[in-house]
């Protein structure tokens, strides 16, 4: 048996590759490019639906290492089951935080000073004056305290925010302040003037924004989602648009893609982005940074990062 790695980037533009695996490229393509019997290191192809990457799992018997370019494992759980025991599970972490931060404060600044009003008005050659929220002084609540949450404080701070609250699967202390449970957020989100959702999509977190947590939002708050569309309840978060007490800004939506005729689309005080936190100019240097550091990792047999979960421990 060969010890075959699979890429979804060629790997000849992948500069500090280890030797010794022998390299295979394969972006999601219908044609295999060896026997997946033979893959020990499998990186599954970005941005592809799920069970585009799924499909080599049922016959990948001897692999050791499944890896993502994404910083959620979501869109690979189904196929978990169909590996061996002991394969580990490892996500990207250190390759979205910039790109998704980012945009994390332009759906926020853009919701709140009303660019896409003022886009519109642009269109029509209108001046549209008047006053509109700012970022400083409010308070932002952030549900989903990672690594991209941590990132998105960081971008936060130089805007006079007052303050940051943040809220994880379990309490911790930072060396920003204290890291809320779950169970803290009915008395959290009262306060709240937006509302960032970085929370990856586990069963715990899957219709986590229900009508409940909307109702328990401030009058005239802005949810901001980032994560996964699933941690919110489209029509009970259609319901609080269309009444006009909350607005929203979405990078992700469940349905998604969204379809053409769904109503989302044209629901008052919403900013939609078609899943563009992570594809950015900086994912691919990022992502092989990533690929080099892990696979001379695995060719050296040391620690890999970033490792989520081993099948059958």
């Amino acid at each position: 048996m060969t010890a075959d790695v699979w890429l979804p980037i060629p790997p000849d533009e992948i500069e500090g590759l280890p030797e010794g695996p022998a390299y295979r490229h394969w972006d999601g393509e219908e044609t295999f490019p060896a026997d997946p019997a033979d893959c020990a290191y499998y990186v599954v192809p970005y941005m592809k639906p799920g069970p585009v990457g799924l499909r080599p799992l049922p016959r990948m018997r001897n692999v050791q290492v499944l890896q993502t370019l994404s910083a959620g494992i979501d869109s690979v759980e189904p196929g978990l089951k169909q590996l061996p025991a002991g394969v580990r599970l490892c996500n990207a972490r250190g390759v979205h935080e910039a790109s998704t931060a980012e945009l994390t404060l332009t759906l926020i600044l853009a919701s709140l000073r009303g660019v896409p009003d003022f886009v519109r008005a642009q269109d029509r050659g209108e001046w549209l004056g008047g006053f509109r929220p700012a970022l400083a002084d409010r308070t932002v609540l952030i549900v989903g305290y990672g690594s991209i949450g941590a990132a998105i404080e960081d971008r936060l701070v130089p805007f006079e925010v007052a303050p940051v609250v943040r809220v994880a699967r379990s309490a911790r202390a930072t060396e920003r302040g204290p890291v809320h449970p779950l169970t803290d957020l009915p008395a959290l989100l009262p306060r709240a003037d937006v509302v960032v959702l970085s929370t990856p999509l586990t069963e715990a977190t899957r219709g986590l924004v229900d009508a409940e947590f909307l109702a328990r939002m401030k009058d005239g708050a802005l949810l901001v989602n980032v994560a996964r569309g699933p941690v919110v309840d489209t029509k009970a978060l259609l319901t609080e648009l269309e009444n006009g007490r909350l607005t929203a800004a979405l990078d992700v939506t469940d349905p998604e893609p969204l379809p053409t005729d769904h109503p989302l689309w044209h629901a008052p005080g919403i900013v939609v982005s078609p899943h563009a936190g992570g594809p950015t100019s900086a994912f691919l240097p990022r992502a092989k940074r990533l690929l080099v550091d892990q696979l001379n990792r695995f060719v050296n047999q040391e620690p890999l990062r970033n490792v989520i979960l081993t099948t059958g421990a």
